[in-house]
This record gives C-alpha cells, sequence and structure tokens, in this order.
C-alpha cells in the first residue's frame, strides 16, 4: 500500500516531467523549423506563413532573437485571450461545447474541495486510527484521511450523509444550468448558419427493390407522391470500391510525377530517370516524366472503363439515397416522421454533413446491421473481461506486500526505499496508461464494423465504448483486482461474518491507486499533449524523408481533429472519481482540480492553434456527458450505500435509499427537457429559417446549391471530356448519373463539403487546404451547365474543402468556350 511518501514521491515525478514538458515545449514552438507543427490551424485558415522564408539558413532552423526567450511562457495568457465566441468562429461549436466540460469540472469541484477538506477530513481523522481491522491488512496514512477511519455504528456518518446530499444537490444544479446553456448556444448556432447541405436532405435507408422501375425512379415515384409540394431531388449511392482503389493508384503516380517536374524545373539540364522493376530498386531505366504521365493515362482509361460499369451496373446501385426538399421544414418533416406502414422500409434520418459522411459504411446491407451491433457487442464484452487480465497484474504492483507473498525473491530489489516509492507511487498509473493507449483505435475499428455512416456517430460509439471500458476495468476492476491481492491473507484467516466488511474498507483504500493514476495521466499526460511529441518527430523524419512536393509538405502538416473517442471517457473518468471519492477520500479532490484546470489551459491553446475538427455535430455529444455524470452521481450513492452497511450504520444508512431515486428524476426530467434539442430539428425553427431565406434571397437556385452536395469525393476526378456521363441536366438535377458511391479507405483527408452559399453567376468561390498546392488547381467551367455544376480535376482530389472561414484564394480558372 503506498504511503504519503510515495504520494510525494509520485507527484514529485509527475511533476518535473510536467514541468519539463511545458518548457520544452514553450521553448520549441519559437523554432521556425517547428512552426507548421505547433500552429498548424492557422496555417490551414491561410492566415499564416512560414517564418522560414525571410531568414538566413541559420535562422531558417533556429530563432535568433533572444527577446522571445525571455518571453517564451506567454502562451498561457494568449491561450485565455480568445473568448467564447470567437473560439467558435475560429473552432466551432464542437470545440468551445469541450472546453465547457472543463470549467464545467471545476465550477464542480473547486467549492466540493473546500467543503470536504474542511469539514470531512477533521471528522475522519478524530475519529480513529482504523484499530477494528485486523493486523493483517496493511493501510496507509491516507486511509486515516478517509471514511474508513470511522469507527463502526459512529454517529459521525451522518456528517457524510449530509455531505452526500449536499454535493448531489449542487452537482444536479450545475448540470442543469449547463445543459440549459449548451442548448441553447446549440439552437442560436444552428439558427445563425447560413444555407448548408445538410438542412435540406435527409438520408433514405432500406430502399424496396422494384423490379419493374430503376432505384431512382422508385425515389422519384415514392417521394413525389408523399411529399409532392417539397420534394426537390436525390443522388443516389454506389458502389465502387475498385474505382476507389484505381484513384489511390493514380494519386500516388501524380505525386510522383509533380515530384520529378520540381526536379526537371531546378536542373533542367538533366531529365530525371527513373527504374520501372518493384520500387524503382532494377529494371530499365527510362524518363521518369514521360513515364509517369504515360502510367497516369493508363490508368485514368481503367478508370474510365471502371466509372462506366458502376454507372451501367444496376448491381452497383444501393438502396440508399441522400434526398433533398425545397425547404427546411420539408426535410425536418420527413426526417423526423415514419414513411411506410412498413417501419422497415424507407427509414429517414437528418443526413450529416458532407465532411462528416463515412461513405464505406454506406455501402453496408441494412439487414446487416443488428448482427453486425450484435457481434460487436459480444466483442466489446469479451475485450473488456479479458483486458482485466492484465489490468489486474498492473493493479498488484500497486501492493507491494501482496506481489512479496506471491513472488518473495523478489524482496531484495522491492525493499530498496527509492525503488520501493517508484514502483508504488509512479509505475502503477504509468503500466495502466501504457495498457490503455491502443484501445481508442480498436474501438473505432469495431464501431466501424457496426455500420455507422458518419464521422460523428463513429466517434460517439467509440467513446461510449471507451467509457464502458474505462467504467469496468479502470474503477471497478481496479477496486475488485486490488481487493483480490490486499485481501488474500485476511480472506483465508478470518471468519466469513468480517469478509463483507473488508470489501467495503477496500474502496477507500484504493484512492492511492487512482491518485497516482491522476498524476501520471491528468499531469504529466496533459503535458504531454501540448509537447506533440510524436507529431512533431513524424513530421520531421516526413520532412526528410518523403516529402518530395510542397502538398506532401501540407499533407505531413495535417493536425487532425480533436479526439473526442478518447478525451471525452477521460474526462468522464475524471468525473467519476471525484464524485465517488469527494465523501469517501476527499484529499483526491485536490488533484482532481490540478487536473481540470492544466488540461483546461492545454485544450484552449490546441483548439486555437493546432486542430482542426473535421466535423461540425453542433455539440451532440453532450447529451451523452451529461448522462454520464449521473451515472457517476449513482455509482457514488450506491458505494456510499454498501460501504456504510459495512459499518454497523443502520440507523443512518437508510436515508441514503431515496436519493438514488431523486438523482434518476432528475435525469429523467433533464432527458425530456433538453435532449430533443439535440436529437430533432424544431418545425419554428425550420419555418423561420425558410422565411429569412424567401426574404433575402428570393430567387436562390435551390437545385443547383443542392445538385453536387453529396457527390462522393471520388466522382470529383472527372476529366472536362468526360463530363457528359455525370453532367447535372438542367431540367433533372441531382438524378441517378449523379450518383455518389463508397470509398474503400475513408479518411479524414477525403471528405467534401459543399459550399455553404453561393449565387448563381459565373463567380464561383472556392475554399482549400493547403495539402494541395495552389498553383495545381484548374477548376473548368462550363457555361452550359446550371450554375454551380462545377466539376473539376485537381491533381490531388481527396483534399479536405473547408467552410468559407478559409481564405477562397489560389485557384486558377479555365472557361470553357
Amino acid at each position: 500500500m503506498a504511503t504519503l511518501g510515495d504520494i510525494g514521491v509520485s507527484a514529485l515525478i509527475n511533476i518535473l516531467t510536467a514541468f519539463a514538458f511545458l518548457l520544452a515545449f514553450a521553448l520549441l514552438r519559437i523554432q521556425p523549423v517547428n512552426d507548421r507543427v505547433y500552429f498548424p490551424k492557422w496555417y490551414i485558415n491561410g492566415a499564416r506563413s512560414s517564418p522560414r522564408r525571410s531568414r538566413n539558413f541559420v535562422g531558417k532552423f533556429v530563432n535568433l532573437d533572444f527577446t522571445t526567450y525571455l518571453t517564451f511562457l506567454n502562451w498561457m495568457p494568449q491561450a485565455m485571450k480568445m473568448s467564447e465566441t470567437e473560439i467558435i468562429n475560429h473552432a466551432g461549436l464542437d470545440s468551445a461545447i469541450f472546453l465547457r466540460i472543463y470549467t464545467l469540472g471545476l465550477k464542480i469541484f473547486v467549492p466540493m474541495t473546500i467543503v470536504a477538506l474542511l469539514v470531512l477530513i477533521p471528522v475522519n481523522v478524530s475519529s480513529g486510527t482504523l484499530f477494528f481491522l485486523r493486523k493483517e491488512l496493511v493501510v496507509s496514512d491516507i486511509d486515516k484521511l478517509s471514511i474508513s477511519n470511522v469507527r463502526p455504528a459512529s454517529i459521525r456518518f451522518f456528517v457524510h450523509i449530509g455531505l452526500e446530499y449536499l454535493f448531489t444537490i449542487w452537482i444536479c444544479y450545475m448540470l442543469y444550468k449547463e445543459y440549459d446553456i449548451v442548448a441553447s448556444m446549440r439552437l442560436r448556432f444552428l439558427a445563425s448558419q447560413p444555407r448548408r447541405a445538410e438542412q435540406f436532405t435527409v438520408v433514405v435507408r432500406n430502399i424496396p427493390h422494384a423490379s419493374s422501375h430503376s432505384l431512382s425512379e422508385t425515389l422519384d415515384h415514392f417521394f413525389q407522391k408523399n411529399h409532392p409540394d417539397h420534394y426537390l431531388c436525390h443522388q443516389a449511392v454506389y458502389n465502387a470500391n475498385k474505382f476507389a482503389k484505381l484513384v489511390r493508384k493514380r494519386d500516388r503516380l501524380r505525386n510522383w510525377l509533380d515530384y520529378n517536374q520540381l526536379r526537371f524545373e531546378r536542373h533542367q539540364e538533366k531529365r530525371p530517370t527513373t527504374k520501372i522493376g518493384f520500387l524503382g530498386l532494377w529494371g530499365e531505366k527510362v524518363d521518369a516524366i514521360e513515364y509517369y504521365n504515360q502510367q497516369i493515362k493508363a490508368f485514368e482509361k481503367k478508370m474510365s472503363l471502371e466509372r462506366q460499369k458502376i454507372l451501367k451496373d444496376s448491381k452497383s446501385t444501393l438502396p440508399v439515397a441522400f434526398v433533398s426538399f425545397k425547404s427546411r421544414w420539408g426535410a425536418a418533416v420527413c426526417a423526423q416522421t415514419q414513411q411506410s406502414r412498413n417501419p422497415t422500409l424507407w427509414l429517414t434520418n437528418w443526413a450529416p454533413e458532407p465532411r462528416d459522411i463515412y461513405w464505406r459504411n454506406l455501402a453496408i446491407p441494412f439487414v446487416s446491421l443488428t448482427i453486425r451491433k450484435l457481434i460487436i457487442s459480444i466483442a466489446v464484452f469479451a475485450l473488456v473481461f479479458f483486458y482485466m487480465i492484465p489490468i489486474a497484474f498492473v493493479q498488484s504492483l500497486a501492493n507491494l506486500e501482496g506481489l512479496e507473498r506471491v513472488a518473495p525473491f523478489l524482496r531484495p530489489v522491492i525493499e530498496l526505499k527509492f525503488i520501493k516509492s517508484f514502483l508504488q507511487g509512479f509505475l502503477p498509473g504509468l503500466a495502466l496508461k501504457i495498457f490503455l493507449y491502443i484501445l481508442p483505435t480498436i474501438l473505432m475499428i469495431m464501431s466501424k464494423i457496426e455500420g455507422h455512416i458518419a464521422f460523428s456517430n463513429l466517434e460517439r460509439r467509440t467513446s461510449a465504448k471507451y467509457y464502458y471500458f474505462m467504467l469496468v476495468n479502470v474503477f471497478l476492476g481496479s477496486i475488485v483486482t486490488g481487493t483480490a491481492f490486499e485481501q488474500l491473507h485476511s480472506f483465508l484467516h478470518q471468519p466469513p461474518t468480517q469478509i463483507p466488511r473488508t470489501i467495503g474498507v477496500s474502496i477507500p483504500m484504493k484512492a492511492t491507486f487512482f491518485i497516482t493514476y491522476i498524476m501520471v495521466d491528468g499531469w504529466a499526460g496533459i503535458a504531454g499533449e501540448i509537447l506533440r511529441l510524436k507529431p512533431l518527430v513524424i513530421f520531421h523524419l516526413k520532412n526528410m524523408f518523403l516529402v518530395k512536393t510542397e502538398r506532401d509538405r501540407e499533407r505531413a502538416m495535417d493536425p487532425g481533429s480533436m479526439d473526442f473517442p478518447e478525451t471525452i471517457p477521460s474526462l468522464q473518468l475524471y468525473f467519476l472519481l471525484g464524485i465517488v471519492y469527494a465523501v469517501i477520500t476527499p484529499i483526491l479532490l485536490p488533484f482532481i482540480l490540478v487536473f481540470f484546470a492544466l488540461a483546461y489551459l492545454v485544450y484552449r491553446h490546441q483548439i486555437i492553434n493546432v486542430y482542426n475538427q473535421r466535423y461540425e455535430s453542433a455539440g451532440a455529444f453532450w447529451p451523452h456527458v451529461h448522462s454520464r455524470i449521473t451515472a457517476s452521481l449513482l455509482i457514488s450513492q450506491l458505494l456510499l450505500l454498501g460501504l456504510l452497511s459495512t459499518k454497523k450504520a443502520a440507523n443512518s444508512t437508510p436515508l441514503l435509499v431515496v436519493l438514488p431515486i431523486l438523482t434518476l428524476a432528475f435525469h429523467k426530467y433533464c432527458k425530456n427537457r433538453f435532449e430533443p434539442a439535440f436529437r430533432k430539428y424544431p418545425i419554428e425553427e425550420a419555418v423561420a429559417k425558410d422565411l429569412q431565406d424567401r426574404t433575402t434571397e428570393p430567387e436562390i437556385n435551390l437545385k443547383a446549391y443542392l445538385a453536387d452536395a453529396y457527390l462522393h469525393p471520388i466522382f470529383q476526378t472527372f476529366e472536362e471530356e468526360e463530363l457528359v456521363e455525370v453532367r447535372v441536366d438542367k431540367s433533372q438535377v441531382c438524378a441517378a448519373s449523379h450518383a455518389t458511391s463508397e470509398l474503400s479507405s475513408p479518411s479524414p483527408s477525403h471528405s467534401h463539403s459543399h459550399p455553404q452559399s453561393q449565387s448563381q453567376s459565373q463567380t464561383h468561390q472556392y475554399v482549400y487546404h493547403p495539402s494541395s498546392p495552389p498553383q495545381q488547381h484548374h477548376h473548368v467551367y462550363d457555361p452550359s451547365s446550371p450554375p454551380h455544376q462545377h466539376v473539376y480535376d485537381p491533381t490531388y482530389p481527396h483534399d479536405y474543402i473547408f467552410p468559407p472561414s478559409s481564405p477562397p484564394s489560389h485557384y486558377t480558372y479555365h472557361y470553357g468556350s
């Protein structure tokens, strides 16, 4: 059992580690060579240029302005300057609401910490010294500050019960207030948004097959009949795995072509060559530019044939479509109502925004989704169960006395004072963190297999799985396995009536382990997040060995988005630990407060300068956060109830029975009051936005605006001479020929977002992601097509296309004759 000295050693190690990380970050961030690693979001927005361009050779790598080293900690006040409204405009509502989780933690735990330390610790310390337990059970000084130190049947338990009521009321009040604020923020955000494709579009699944009609004809007939005044158009979905593979291979060839063309531009006296054998290591040496041009043409012919096959083969058409309406009201009615007397057909839901779509899962047959979810549920259960084995081993390290009984030959090494303090105070939390490192990736793969069609849904489902895992393995598993090792000797040498008491006491005794885990994960881990050591190393390795063109350099800089599937469940675990131990072992609360304060500062900086969210769900994850914090309240109440039952507190324990009932009633009220704002779109809001559109833009061509909003990214590779196959006809916009398809291995960089608001003139506004060099984009405009029916063939077709906050510049336009 870790002592106060062990906790002190762990705190010292983690404080020094966190300080070293923060110091290293403060120095590395001001070096020109690292600028793209620590400020990538500003490069993406076009508001920052490389500081290496106007410097001498040494100045390109090292900051020679020594005055900046005197103010290297100014990133902290800078991270706090941007207001919440500015963060929403800069990074989106999801990012702003994510930060509010940390401020909610501070609002909840600061008053609780003050009250608990001033009231509970004196009550616990003055009660006794755990004299009622058997000598075989090892205790520490931490336990003397907890409820374990209160004698059985003591009247002091009324203080703990009273504070449990007080803390529950305070947490419920803060949760209600925050839910109200976040729901209002969401509605205001949606009301303030410009016209967006997803506001007019629903995704329709399980479309019945009619042998005498094509899917497009079936869709038109059904919606013209049942939504005659509001149905506008549809876009079918195609399965195009092979085509996507050809696109990726063609892209790689184009990248090599760009590289060799740049080499030739720099050294025109010698044309570049390559070997046509395996990986260019052997074989005949040929002119590289001509070779890659020929290979690209060959692949484009294959792509053309494959595209023809996809468009003409009825088997490639999936029973899924994106259906658009003339108004938001029409889309809201369709998305939120049952379309057929058979509830398993014509299933409608709001379409994700175009860049949020996980195209690959659109090809999954609807009938297999239930089977997939069942299989994954079983797999998640098995994963949670078998992960208990390494978790149990990790927990055994938290009690070296128990380890010595199992492996007495280790005693000479373990008894060394520093080794003992290090193992008990630092290693258990670090080992657990390592075990959990690969878990989110595994759970994300499972969520993809389940068949969700949006990245936001995938991340929320992964987050739920990770939370359940953390709850069972990290929290409950730590208590159970810790009990097995710590109490083995006592279980074998005490009467059965003593066992429930020993298990009850073990709950507060695990506080020492959780304190070490908080320091490793929540202190040093958060400081490591801002250092970005892994992205820093990867960027420089790519820059050194893989970057051949400017586009490669921009892709190497890609910061990704906030890791919601891992960060939000970890946050919820800290809420759980704080709420559970607030009454049982209040000395844990200050460690929680340090985490929330440091994490808020770090993630504020990361959201402003680093992460670039690939979708905007308008805070759709908040109901899950609220529900799990409420669940933490229930768990804390039940654990306290079980603990007091082992303390012969028969007079006071019944007072806690009503508390879980009141908490469940509070949760049900909040669910009915606020959750609909996150699940449905109010008709009142839809009508108001439609009236506003008709007033401000009475002649908007909505067909043209929605025509290619959900066109799959791989179909943006059409060449000008092939437009006849996919061009949308003026009289029938969004017909089946303007279809979407499945991408074999979609990724964040393969998403497509339709411009949010455009006029009907020939002046088109495009926004771009820097991973494609501006000079390589050539957009082809055909006056015969309806406005905005632009089809382009960029050198690298699968880059981000960002909202209008990015600068619409650096494009070369070629107008057709």
